[in-house]
């Protein structure tokens, strides 16, 4: 491609010396670091990204040729160049005489910027006395050097001084925004100035404000009074409700010992009077008398019936434990309902109460169930066990009223044991029940 550029040259390459020759690669070589790559041709693209002196030295060959045959690119070096050098660069091109400057300095930027005396300037380098080319070289170096420090101190002060820009621009939006923060802050006292001079204005009505706010709190009050008078008066009544259930508790408990006595007299027939009668000294073996309850066994439906025979009894059955003894291939509603059934029947035979729990859990909705007199129904509620709400009616009984609860669940009948209790099986109430 080098071959190819430079044969384009052809005979139109303008001659220049040496020293402005080399002086104008030079200038050319610094502006190609300058400018944009689609303003550089294809054949020098490659040496754009390259120190400028190491620049110059390598695509002389390339570059020369170039500036002679592409009038544009020339124009396009020719305004870098002026503008890196604008004092000298405005001198040559407004054909002002610089003594003082270097020849082949001037001879190269007319070279470039193409005044109309350009020739005679270049003709006129061309008559300086030559000096040997390595003191060319060598100065041209030290040049190209001390103007890329140069080139590079400038930037470097440029970088700091478009720093100093920015931080110039960041404190005045700072201060930008401080100044109107304090406007908003004054505003804000302006108002808030206004409103304390209204609300001086308008004290009276502030103070009848109060008074009212004063009255309302007060009616308040009185109705907080009135809600804690009748939550006093509900408690005492609930109190009251209380002492009439320890009550009942203690009648009961009353009419179970006279009871469990005079049925006790009955079974050891004993006297009326408490004296000792003229028989009684007569020795004699007296006949042994059985306790209730001690000749049958646990499972047996008699002991169910003396149990029963007990005054004030009261018998529990956990209901889904002995419907599944007694009917396992029953719907649980048949089984509930012919259960309470029974029990009714068993009601109207011994005058007793009867509880029958059932497990709640098991429930999709509202029962129909239809409990014959006497018979109690109770359904454990949500979170607790049919076998928790059996433990509380036991210990809702007072200690020493006779309990019997019907359940073949080991820890249900040991529970209730402990607490005074008498457990039997499923299958004794069953089979009870099957006697009629």
């Amino acid at each position: 491609m080098v071959s190819e550029v430079a044969a384009n040259a052809g005979s139109n390459a303008t001659i220049l010396p040496e020293p402005v020759r080399q002086r104008v690669l030079a200038l050319a070589a610094q502006a190609l670091g300058a400018m944009p790559a689609t303003d550089i041709p294809a054949p020098l693209r490659r040496f754009a990204s390259f120190a400028p002196a190491k620049r110059a030295k390598l695509s002389a060959s390339v570059l020369g040729p170039i500036l002679d045959t592409d009038e544009h690119f020339r124009r396009l070096i020719a305004f870098e160049v002026r503008r890196e050098h604008p004092e000298l660069g405005d001198a040559v091109a407004e054909a002002v005489p610089t003594p003082s400057a270097d020849p082949a300095e001037v001879a190269a930027l007319a070279y470039l910027l193409r005044p109309d005396d350009w020739q005679a300037r270049v003709a006129e380098a061309a008559d300086l006395p030559k000096a040997e080319p390595k003191a060319d070289d060598e100065a041209i170096a030290r040049l190209g050097e001390q103007l890329d420090q140069a080139r590079t101190e400038t930037r470097q002060v440029r970088e700091r001084l478009r720093e100093q820009l920015a931080e110039v621009k960041a404190e005045n939006v700072t201060l930008r925004r401080k100044l109107n923060e304090a406007r908003q802050r004054i505003a804000g006292l302006q108002s808030d100035l206004a409103d304390r001079t209204v609300a001086a204005d308008t004290a009276d009505d502030r103070v009848d404000a109060a008074r009212a706010e004063s009255e309302r709190e007060l009616r308040k009050l009185r109705a907080r009074i009135t809600e804690l008078e009748a939550i006093e008066h509900a408690a005492r009544r609930t109190a009251g409700q209380e002492r009439e259930f320890a009550s009942v508790r203690t009648r009961l408990l009353l009419d179970t010992v006279i009871e469990a006595a005079s049925g006790l007299r009955r079974e050891l027939a004993l006297p009326p009077g408490g004296e000792l009668r003229p028989a009684d000294t007569v020795a004699g073996v007296e006949p042994s008398v059985e306790s209730v309850g001690r000749s049958a066994p646990d499972d047996d439906p008699s002991l169910l019936d003396e149990l029963l025979a007990l005054p004030q009894v009261h018998l529990v059955v956990d209901g889904y434990n002995v419907t599944k003894t007694a009917w396992p291939s029953a719907p649980l509603h048949s089984q509930r309902q012919r259960l309470v059934t029974a029990l009714g029947a068993l009601v109207a035979q011994r005058r007793i109460e009867v509880t029958a729990v059932f497990d709640g859990a098991t429930l999709s909705g509202p029962v129909q169930l239809n409990p014959p007199r006497g018979v109690r129904v109770r359904f454990s509620p949500a979170g607790v066990t049919a076998d928790e709400v059996i433990r509380q009616l036991v210990r809702a009984e007072p200690a020493g009223r006779p309990v019997v609860v019907v359940s073949s669940d080991r820890e249900v009948a040991d529970s209730i044991i402990a607490m005074g209790a008498r457990a039997l099986a499923a299958s004794t109430l069953t089979a009870r029940l099957a006697r009629g």
